[in-house]
């Protein structure tokens, strides 16, 4: 019943000698009796639930009697008021005159709704988490798990889950190197823990393709110095001057990374970063040149043609394990003979005063009469020049037609033979890239890249201000 009790009446009652509990509880049922009528008989009502248990209280004291008596019910409230009101005309308890007043009528489920409430009060002040992530924070969140159940080790090295079975692995420095690495989907990296390169690592690069990614400082050169001379690398990356590979953002890595340069130009020179710097800009500012003539123009000309096809095709790639396995080249050798005899040395222009320089009305005199012999050349041509123009070329580097933009699709449709390289002035779109793609064309250099839904593997695509600085392919075309 004080489960489902919806009131209690709280009474004093007060007997004029010595009654007990039992005098009481006969004398309210005996004088409330047919009172009410049968709807409110207090038996009745006993009976069937709506009222409880009679408690009372009493003591004597002095010849007389004194007590509180309490009475649940589960009546409604004007029920519940009659009742009591009904219980005021007991005049007796027992042998003894006597009376009793209801006190108060208390509503029980008030008295819960206030512990409701109090509860509910507590509850907010301390039942709840403060802190709101915001929907950067709960990516990150997730990524930091994924990152952190992804990564790996090899041999007790952190290492990225492609590193025992890819083709190509990079070299980095620490722990939170490869997690970078990992957050940008690169997973073929291995940390060597310090400069003290692990014999597993050193084993390691004699039989993959190695790109040293490391840190802008002399950390990372002393690295470079130690893994070169224990291991075999192919290729070497650095962060920006001073920086870190964990600090990087998505763009600042990948740019990183594709601006790698062979090993053999970084151990021709002291400083390893100015020789990726001279290279492509990636690390520190380039040293200013020693030689200002033609000649070494030529010179850094050829070498450029020899790092690029050197490197050609291996990218931010790396990252990916379906890369072609490697094959170790003796390329110093190529690049200093390619130095020695560069393109525009003749013997009629050369003497051993001159050391073979050429003036520089020679020079332009040339480059007036030659047409473009690589594809940078001819993107300088077309879309430099902005011609509205678009040139094909076979694999040699020549040009098989050459039309207006307009006409692109439907000459390289029922171009015959197919071209290997396509240079436009205009936006590549997806309806061009796809015919390229189908008619097996290898290389589009664009004045810009639309937005692709599909990105066919087999052509690769670069836009005029990619290739501003390092050309994608500086030799003849193939």
């Amino acid at each position: 019943m004080e489960d489902t009790s919806k009131y209690l009446i709280h009474a004093d009652v007060t007997a004029d000698g010595v009654v007990e509990r039992s005098d009481v509880v006969g004398a309210i049922f005996g004088q409330t009796e047919g009172l009410l009528g049968d709807d409110l008989d207090l038996r009745d009502l006993r009976q069937s639930g709506k009222v409880g248990r009679i408690d009372v209280e009493i003591t004597s004291t002095g010849g007389q009697s004194h007590g509180q008596v309490t009475i649940a019910t589960s009546l409604d409230k004007v029920e519940t008021a009659t009742l009591a009101a009904a219980f005021e005309t007991i005049s007796r308890v027992g042998p003894c005159r006597a009376a009793l007043e209801i006190r108060e009528i208390e509503d029980v489920r008030a008295a819960k709704r206030k512990e409701v409430v109090d509860r509910a009060k507590e509850l907010l002040r301390t039942g709840f988490d403060d802190t709101i992530m915001s929907s950067d924070e709960i990516l990150a969140e997730v990524r930091q798990q994924v990152r952190v159940e992804d990564i790996t080790e090899y041999e007790g090295l952190p290492a990225g889950p492609r590193v025992t079975d890819s083709d190509a692995i990079i070299v980095v420095e620490g722990r939170a190197d490869v997690l970078t690495l990992l957050k940008y989907g690169i997973k073929n990296a291995i940390a060597v823990e310090g400069t003290n390169v692990p014999d597993a690592v050193a084993e390691l690069t004699r039989h993959r393709t190695v790109t040293a990614f490391l840190d802008g400082d002399r950390g990372g050169d002393l690295i470079l110095e130690e893994l070169a001379q224990v291991g075999d690398i192919d290729y070497v990356a650095f962060a920006p001057a001073e920086g870190s590979v964990e600090d990087l953002d998505h763009h600042e890595l990948f740019a990183a990374l594709r601006n790698k340069v062979p090993y053999d130009t970084v151990a021709e020179l002291n400083e390893p970063r100015e020789a990726v710097a001279a290279t492509d800009g990636s690390a520190t500012p380039s040293p200013p040149p020693s030689d200002a003539g033609p000649d070494a123009t030529d010179r850094r000309e050829t070498t450029a043609t020899t790092e690029t096809g050197a490197g050609d095709g291996a990218t931010a790639a790396d990252a990916d394990p379906t890369q072609p396995a490697k094959a170790k080249t003796e390329r110093t050798a190529t690049t200093r003979s390619a130095d020695e005899s560069g393109p525009n040395r003749t013997g009629a222009e050369s003497s051993p005063a001159s050391g073979g320089d050429r003036t520089a009305a020679d020079e332009a005199e040339s480059d007036d009469d030659r047409s473009p012999e690589t594809v940078y050349g001819h993107a300088a041509a077309v879309v430099r020049a902005e011609t509205d123009r678009v040139r094909f070329l076979d694999g040699d580097g020549e040009t098989i037609d050459e039309v207006h933009t307009g006409d692109a699709y439907d000459a390289l449709e029922d171009l015959e033979p197919v071209p290997t390289t396509v240079v436009l002035d205009d936006a590549l779109g997806q309806r061009l890239l796809d015919l390229a793609a189908d008619r097996g064309v290898d290389r589009i250099v664009a004045r810009s890249l639309g937005q692709f839904t599909k990105r066919p593997t087999a052509v690769r695509i670069h836009a005029i201000d990619e290739i501003a600085e390092r050309p994608p392919e500086t030799n003849k075309s193939h």
